[in-house]
């Protein structure tokens, strides 16, 4: 599963989602975590109200299924979730190594209903034959 983190030092979740100069992604699993990609975004992108700059993080982050940040505006909640990644805010800035590591953990154990409907982002749905049936009947 990957997730992004609205970073601005590259170190920890530290950003409002419009404002951050970098989205930093890491795919994890039970087994552990590693570096994707840090993608970095101009200053021209962090003026208020510009909702124009949303849309190259959204597309971004489009593979991830959750984005941590320090805070995201209504309309960018809406549309984050609109392209179905799950958005969590972090009430005080924390180093994203440390999200990952308890991320991980909670993976290892028996993750919440929205983080198992997180982790089938990009997978195909597996189809139950017996519905079928029951459908042609």
């Amino acid at each position: 599963m990957k997730v992004a983190f609205a970073t601005q030092d590259q170190q920890r979740v530290d950003a409002h989602f419009g404002w951050a100069k970098h989205l930093a992604v890491y795919d994890v699993t039970p087994e552990g975590y590693h570096f994707v990609q840090d993608f970095g975004f101009g200053e021209d992108l962090a003026e208020d109200g510009n909702e124009d700059k949303l849309a190259p993080k959204l597309d971004a982050i489009r593979d991830c299924a959750i984005v941590y940040v320090a805070a995201i505006g209504g309309s960018a909640a809406a549309r984050v979730v609109a392209t179905k990644i799950h958005p969590i805010k972090v009430p005080a800035p924390e180093p994203i190594l440390d999200i990952l590591d308890k991320l991980q953990e909670v993976l290892k154990g028996t993750p919440p209903p929205w983080l198992r409907k997180a982790l089938l982002k990009g997978q195909d749905r597996q189809h139950d034959f017996e519905d079928d049936e029951e459908l042609k009947r």
